[in-house]
């Protein structure tokens, strides 16, 4: 998963945020800084899960509290998965 895709996944969850630009410079900033809380975080691993065919642990997306945060856990999720692993 890519940054591109995980904007287009809060856009549709949670709306276009006017005021943010979800660009490289916001990778390390908190979710909660750029205007997301945390049901649109919840909304949006929910959405990634169903697109990606992963499951992701509601008490892992609570600790990935950046969008870097969040793509490595969707990310490590994705890797295992197709390792056929369970995450």
């Amino acid at each position: 998963m890519r940054l591109a895709d995980l904007r287009s996944v809060l856009a549709e969850c949670a709306g276009d945020l006017d005021d943010v630009e979800l660009g490289e410079a916001a990778l390390d900033r908190l979710f909660t800084d750029l205007g997301y809380d945390s049901l649109a975080i919840l909304e949006t691993a929910a959405a990634v899960g169903q697109r990606y065919g992963v499951q992701l642990r509601d008490e892992d997306v609570a600790d990935a509290v950046t969008p870097r945060a969040f793509l490595l856990l969707v990310n490590r999720s994705l890797a295992t998965a197709a390792q056929g692993t369970p995450s």
